[in-house]
């Protein structure tokens, strides 16, 4: 996948928020142009234009389709999907035209990304990057649509929510780029949710265990493929706001600005995930020794439904979805000869660090923090770097601001 440009490249990857006004798409132009003062060959990576309800998003996009068939097949959803960020990379490219920098728009498929045939989550196998290193060599900054690639016969394949996260570090990696910048709306990645707790702050340095695990748990600030495709590669990401202020570095374990160690922390942050339901299954049969646990994972896996924090017991099965496939899990259950409910209304919320494994007391401290709170339990899970709790999503403020007061992130 590597190539051989020795130009010190920089990917710079912009959401569609931070494209929407002319306002904004400026004070993109003037990142980047101080980006090629400071002697780098910026590469840019550009999302769809906006959220739901401005005319190119994606999700305004995919409503197109769906106003048209409930159920419009893959690959012409991925081939209308596609159009948004190729919209957002002529516009960014004319822009900075307009402000005398040489600019060439490219398409996944120009641009040479070559993926496998999963419409909708299709991962790179290739980069075939002769037309993007041309136009470095010849002075140009590219603006590459993210979220899209092709295959090897031809058809556009989109990389899944949050896939030109994954176009910038596949080029980084590409590139042998000296970092890739994933711009944001937020000044770097935040010990927790700022919507949820506004005085939430920056966390200065990550290592890709770090950010993986709270990347899985819920924080969106970077897909998780982008930083599986960075650590195998080594690759610095630097997440930071276009409008300047404090940034996040992710690394191997010795960058965070400073030159400093990197040690992994018992709690690095809390993360979370609304909108999730809780089944729960029993019956008069021993679980463990029976073949309905079987069943009960083959019903859900036979409709689609992905299942989280698991728990089996001799007489009971727990798990959590997604909470739009709560009613489809109930219909997939019936006719299995066993009890079960599915409530909604829950969020998961995680207590994140890599430090956590062997460690005494770190459950005692989230339960004990949870309950001063008033926030319920209704599941847990964990790992070397992560406990989970799964709790009513109207308690989900509280829940943060306790673990992050418990644990003192931020100090």
């Amino acid at each position: 996948m590597k190539g051989d440009t020795m130009m010190n490249t920089i990917v710079q990857k912009f959401g569609g928020t931070s494209l929407l006004t002319e306002t904004q798409r400026a004070a993109v132009v003037e990142r980047i142009l101080r980006t090629r003062t400071d002697g780098f060959a910026p590469v840019v990576v550009v999302s769809a234009l906006g959220r739901l309800g401005d005319p190119y998003a994606t999700d305004s996009l995919l409503r197109l389709a769906v106003d048209v068939s409930e159920a419009p097949r893959a690959r012409s959803v991925d081939l209308l999907l596609s159009c948004g960020e190729i919209i957002a990379a002529v516009v960014l490219a004319e822009t900075l035209h307009r402000f005398g920098c040489d600019a060439v728009a490219l398409s996944g498929a120009q641009c040479g990304i070559i993926t496998d045939k999963a419409h909708g989550r299709a991962r790179v196998l290739s980069v075939k990057g002769e037309r993007l290193q041309e136009a470095l060599q010849a002075g140009h900054v590219p603006v590459v649509a993210g979220f899209q690639g092709i295959t090897d016969d031809g058809d556009v394949t989109t990389l899944g929510r949050g896939g030109s996260d994954t176009t910038a570090v596949v080029l980084g990696s590409f590139l042998h780029a000296e970092c890739v910048e994933i711009y944001t709306d937020v000044d770097g990645v935040k010990t927790a949710d700022p919507k949820l707790f506004p005085r939430a702050s920056t966390i200065e340095a990550l290592t890709y265990r770090e950010i993986m695990e709270m990347a899985h748990l819920g924080t969106r600030v970077l897909h998780p493929r982008a930083v599986e495709i960075a650590a195998e590669q080594g690759l610095v990401i630097k997440v930071l706001s276009a409008s300047g202020g404090k940034q996040t570095i992710i690394g191997p374990g010795s960058v965070n600005g400073t030159g400093a160690e990197i040690h992994d922390r018992v709690v690095t942050g809390i993360a979370h995930m609304s909108g999730r339901a809780q089944v729960q299954v029993t019956g008069t049969v021993d679980f463990n020794r029976s073949k309905q646990t079987l069943r009960v994972f083959d019903a859900m896996s036979h409709n689609g439904i992905s299942v989280d924090l698991i728990y089996v017991s001799p007489d009971r099965i727990a798990f959590i979805i997604d909470e739009p496939l709560a009613s489809q899990a109930q219909e997939a259950l019936v006719g299995l000869e066993l009890e079960s409910t599915v409530q909604t209304g829950f969020a998961k919320v995680s207590v994140v660090g890599a430090g956590m494994h062997g460690v005494p007391g770190v459950m005692l401290r989230v339960v004990r923090a949870l309950d001063a709170a008033g926030v319920d339990i209704f599941q847990t899970t964990d790992s070397h770097a992560n406990i989970s709790c799964l709790i009513r999503e109207e308690k989900l403020a509280q829940a943060v601001e306790a673990l992050h007061t418990e644990f003192q992130l931020g100090l």
